[in-house]
């Protein structure tokens, strides 16, 4: 007997396999219990569709270069509080609670090798669904991403000796202040990384809301806002006092007549920039820029150029992306370097 496939039979068919996938699912017995693993052919399966689709997004949306020459430490810092209890770190095994979910957080030190520069990225900045692996924590941040990839593909050769020389400040036995100093330093001046501030000299007052910013998201760094999430405000407080009462920035920005200095006292009328000195002054409630390290203010200027999403600085409080954007590019390394007394 022959039986005819026919359109209504095709959907009846369709129809019934859904109603019974719903049935299974409605009545519990799939265990979704992370102790009961998957299955290996699921596990191949899963993996398969990922590599597959990092592969193919990465190639089309990651940027070309995808992995930052300098700036390690910040990125190690954040492997260090984020990343190592899942992952482990050189010297480090990761926390067995982690190593419990389903899949497993895979061991960067063999991992890494596997993934290209791009799909290092791509992976860090929007993580992998039905895993541990989190997007990136802040928007537009993609210099941050690139410093992680960078730590990340150094991995797999680093030693213990220097993962600590990268996440560890010697001399600090103040924990919270150790933590902090794992990047700034010891004496708040960043370690000599260029993506780091000075932060000797600046007001109590910008340091504790520069903290408070970050650890609500109205201030963007996945860094920072990790670093600031659990921090009651007395801690806040006591870390910002710390360090502003280091020597560091402050003063006055050096004489000249470069262009440099003339958008520093006067800005370009024209194109309606405001001089620096109306706002970042000793006195001031924004940052003082005198004496700031030129490739980290040159950094902050280019990403706030990115963002695109603020256009009119009168009607919100982040007025620097408007700001940076009326920058001649050209001008913003002199303008740095002439902030930094260089």
């Amino acid at each position: 007997m022959t039986i005819r496939i026919t359109w209504a039979r095709a959907v009846a068919t369709f129809v019934a396999l859904a109603l019974a996938g719903l049935l299974f699912a409605w009545s519990g017995v799939f265990n979704i219990a992370a102790s009961s693993g998957h299955w290996k052919i699921t596990d191949w399966f899963l993996h398969w569709t990922m590599r597959n689709s990092v592969r193919t997004y990465a190639a089309v949306t990651a940027p070309d270069d995808p992995k930052a020459k300098d700036g390690l430490v910040s990125a190690a810092g954040l492997f260090k509080a984020s990343c190592a209890s899942c992952h482990g770190a050189p010297g480090v095994r990761p926390l067995p609670v982690m190593q419990a979910a389903t899949p497993p957080a895979p061991d960067l030190s063999i991992n890494a090798r596997e993934w290209t520069d791009k799909q290092i990225f791509w992976i860090l900045k929007h993580g992998v669904k039905y895993t541990g692996m989190p997007g990136w924590a802040a928007k537009d941040r993609d210099d941050e991403v690139r410093r992680m990839v960078a730590f990340v593909r150094l991995l797999p050769d680093m030693s213990p000796a220097t993962y600590r020389s990268l996440t560890e400040a010697p001399g600090v036995s103040d924990a919270r202040i150790a933590t902090c100093a794992g990047c700034h330093g010891a004496d708040g001046r960043g370690r000599g990384q260029p993506d780091m501030p000075v932060l000797g000299g600046q007001s109590p007052a910008y340091l504790r809301a520069a903290l408070e910013a970050y650890a609500t998201g109205t201030r963007q760094s996945a860094v920072m806002a990790n670093a600031a999430a659990t921090l009651p405000p007395a801690e806040m407080t006591r870390l910002a006092d710390h360090f502003a009462a280091m020597p560091g920035i402050g003063g006055a920005t050096p004489p000249g007549l470069s262009e440099a200095a003339k958008i520093d006292r006067e800005g370009l009328p024209k194109v309606q920039l405001p001089a620096c000195a109306s706002c970042h002054a000793p006195g001031k409630p924004y940052p003082v820029l005198a004496g700031q390290r030129a490739s980290y203010i040159a950094q902050r200027l280019r990403n706030w150029r990115g963002d695109e999403t603020v256009v009119d600085a009168r009607k919100s409080q982040a007025t620097m992306p408007v700001i940076a954007r009326r920058i001649p590019e050209d001008m913003i390394d002199p303008l740095a370097r002439h902030l930094a007394g260089q």
